[in-house]
């Protein structure tokens, strides 16, 4: 049962909604209702959405509000994997809402990449915080966590079979390799996973979100627009 503040909570984040939702995020809920209900792989991947909702893998499960799970097309030819879920997100129940989340979005347009063709979701679907009084700070998920939450993600990416999957970020990249790897080297060549699809690693929009520089801040989101723009060519080669 929800408590109180967590009502208050949900409440007034749904009141704002309307101000931070983008359109590409609104295309991408659009595009995710338009798989036919009765398709087998929609059927698969709305069982796996109810499995996710009452997930108990990881102690994380406790503190969240709720699982905030994959969302967009089931046959999406990029599937975007960030690291796990922040308070805004926490509240609505989708990834990518919050500040990062319009970031990601802007850079997505400036990238000619439509939301709603693409597959977002996160290494680690509950929030991990650390509480100081009322407000709730993101807290690194740990290798235990992030292992424990990639079942959920193996099964995202083996319904949807995507071409290119990108990492946003160390921990994405992480639950996808399996092991720890250093962003600036590692995005300059794609990555070939187990099931031989390509993984992509980039920065995670977050990281531009916290550069106190203005000028470094500037370079380092024209290095992420010219990953994206990498990565929407390659799938479109892929996909031919």
């Amino acid at each position: 049962m929800l408590q109180a503040g967590t009502i208050e909570q949900l409440q007034s984040f749904a009141e704002i909604m309307a101000d931070i939702v983008t359109d590409g995020l609104k295309n991408a809920l659009g595009a995710e209702r338009a798989i036919e209900p009765k398709n087998n792989t929609r059927l698969a991947w709305e069982e796996l959405l109810k499995e996710a909702r009452a997930c108990t893998r990881c102690h994380l499960y406790k503190y969240a509000t709720q699982t905030v799970f994959g969302e967009g097309p089931l046959d999406a030819a990029i599937v975007f994997v960030g690291e796990q879920p922040g308070d805004q997100e926490d509240l609505a129940g989708r990834p990518f809402v919050g500040p990062a989340g319009q970031l990601f979005d802007r850079a997505l347009e400036a990238a000619e990449i439509d939301r709603s063709t693409v597959y977002v979701t996160n290494a680690v679907k509950h929030f991990k915080f650390i509480r100081r009084g009322k407000r709730r700070i993101h807290n690194k998920p740990e290798a235990g966590e992030i292992e424990a939450c990639r079942w959920w993600l193996d099964h995202e990416r083996a319904l949807i079979r995507p071409p290119v999957t990108v990492a946003l970020g160390a921990t994405a990249a992480r639950a996808l390799t399996g092991k720890t790897v250093t962003i600036s080297r590692a995005r300059e060549n794609p990555l070939t996973l187990d099931d031989g699809g390509e993984c992509w690693i980039t920065v995670h929009p977050s990281f531009l979100l916290r550069i106190p520089e203005e000028d470094r801040r500037k370079a380092e989101k024209k290095l992420f627009l010219r990953d994206l723009k990498r990565i929407k060519a390659r799938a479109e080669e892929l996909r031919g």
